[in-house]
């Protein structure tokens, strides 16, 4: 039998929709249910790799996670990678469709209701349920035609919706009332509840904002969800989110190691720092352009790119290019990954004009490689050791071949035999393809001790389990499960 289905839809972004999902996939499985987390269309540079060879959006990987299920590419039938001026690459079930501008998406979306409706029905054959995650604002009205991410998918899809509001951003009452003003009555027909998301202080406080909530929609009240700490140590949807997740307490100047991480243009799964960012030791200063490159920080990271010439343009217009190379000549130490590390290089190839006109750009020099942006996009979660022996899991996501003499003097040694990655004959500038290096206790460790510091404070992979199961506890505390459980269809 075909599993029960339940979609949560949002007043807007960033209302908390990815942790909710995910916070009640933990709690459903701890029930006993076998639960399976969607998400039609996501748009994100923060991917993960799945385990049948795709990619979706990190933030379902981690629904899948805490729903103790492997990640595949049909729970993200749709991913959009933004691309800049080039509008965004279109990831259909988990492989390169193509690219297309954002006006010319709205043209092409219809013709991927199949697959998204595909690969929903795939999982429904294997759960209890299904929970569903929708896009961005219930309330986009201007989006409704051909929309699959959210009362498109609802209503083709004949699952029932809870829409979230985020009380902590204000005019919460005005945003659910006015996405029923607004959206078709066969859509808001669509939606039983609503849930507030993120209430600090006394919830008699907002009773009567329930009330007339209730009052003014017909909707039934789930519940009022309180702020909860421990939801900061889970990974963000966007990685860009860091300052402003909340969840996690803010970090005191003058930590011991200072990281400063470079937010350019384009960046991608800017969620690999998350692990650094979470140790007490480490102050993360996160560098754009327009600003200068603190002159006392111990390590430069260069995150993912989308983008990687054009966020190098941007470094260089900034002169963050002279900040780098100041930083290494007093000694710091810089860590290019993907994109980053492509950047570190001698020079970066477009050949077939993949990130803007065809042509050689050169690179920081800080790495003696080369690359080439060609070739098949490189899909593999990976396994092994860097050159000080420190053991790490991790995955690759990339397009390009790096050769040159600096590969002579590897960062990586994969359990599999291959190497990645460079090392510089002074041994303060590495780059890799490896993402996700920081999240493994041991190399994080080597990380810290390189850098003059004690070791690493705590076991990230049980942090993020121990905060998943918070989350669950949370929910089933301040909402109605039951509830959701007899309403989904």
């Amino acid at each position: 039998m075909p599993a029960r289905s339940l979609m949560f839809q949002g007043t807007g972004s960033d209302v908390g929709k990815s942790l909710m999902v995910a916070g009640l996939a933990r709690a459903l499985v701890n029930r006993g249910l076998r639960v399976a987390p969607f998400k039609p269309q996501n748009m994100s540079n923060n991917a993960a790799v799945t385990v049948d060879g795709g990619e979706i959006g990190r933030a379902q990987a981690l629904q899948a996670r805490a729903a103790r299920l492997a990640p595949t590419v049909h729970m993200n039938p749709v991913l959009l990678k933004p691309q800049g001026g080039h509008g965004s690459q279109i990831i259909v079930q988990g492989r390169v469709a193509g690219s297309s501008s954002a006006a010319g998406y709205q043209r092409v979306r219809a013709g991927l209701m199949p697959a998204v409706l595909e690969s929903f029905n795939r999982l429904r054959q294997d759960a209890d349920i299904v929970l569903v995650e929708g896009a961005g604002s219930a309330s986009e009205v201007n989006l409704r035609s051909h929309d699959i991410a959210n009362m498109g998918f609802a209503r083709a899809a004949d699952v029932p919706v809870v829409l979230i509001g985020d009380i902590d951003r204000g005019g919460v009452i005005a945003s659910i009332v006015g996405t029923q003003a607004v959206i078709d009555p066969a859509d808001a027909a669509m939606i039983a509840g609503f849930i507030i998301n993120r209430f600090r202080g006394d919830p008699a406080l907002f009773a009567d904002g329930m009330a007339i909530i209730e009052a003014r929609t017909g909707w039934r009240a789930v519940g009022l969800v309180p702020h909860l700490e421990a939801a900061g140590r889970l990974p963000a949807e966007d990685g860009l989110g860091l300052a402003g997740k909340g969840g996690r307490p803010a970090k005191t100047a003058g930590a011991p190691i200072r990281i400063a991480a470079l937010v350019l243009p384009h960046i991608s799964n800017f969620d690999d720092l998350d692990p650094l960012e979470a140790e007490p030791q480490v102050e993360m200063i996160q560098v754009r352009p327009g600003e200068a490159l603190p002159g006392d920080i111990d390590l430069v990271i260069l995150p993912g790119s989308k983008a990687t010439i054009p966020a190098l343009a941007a470094l260089r217009a900034a002169g963050l290019d002279i900040d780098i190379a100041a930083h290494v000549r007093r000694g710091g130490h810089v860590l290019g990954i993907c994109g980053g590390y492509q950047m570190l290089g001698r020079s970066i190839s477009d050949p077939a004009g993949l990130e803007g006109a065809a042509g050689t750009v050169p690179g920081l020099g800080l790495l003696d490689v080369d690359t080439v942006l060609a070739g098949d996009k490189t899909l593999r979660e990976t396994s092994g050791r860097s050159a000080d022996g420190a053991a790490f899991q991790g995955y690759e996501m990339h397009v390009g071949v790096t050769t040159g003499p600096g590969l002579a003097r590897p960062f990586a040694h994969f359990a599999d035999g291959r190497v990645d990655g460079a090392v510089s004959a002074s041994g303060r500038v590495s780059g890799c393809y490896v993402h996700g290096l920081f999240a493994s206790d041991a190399q994080r460790d080597a990380w810290l001790r390189r850098l003059g510091g004690d070791g690493v404070d705590h076991a990230y992979e049980a942090g993020v389990e121990a905060a998943l199961d918070a989350l669950a506890a949370h929910l089933e505390a301040h909402l109605d499960i039951d509830w959701l459980l007899n309403i989904s269809r």
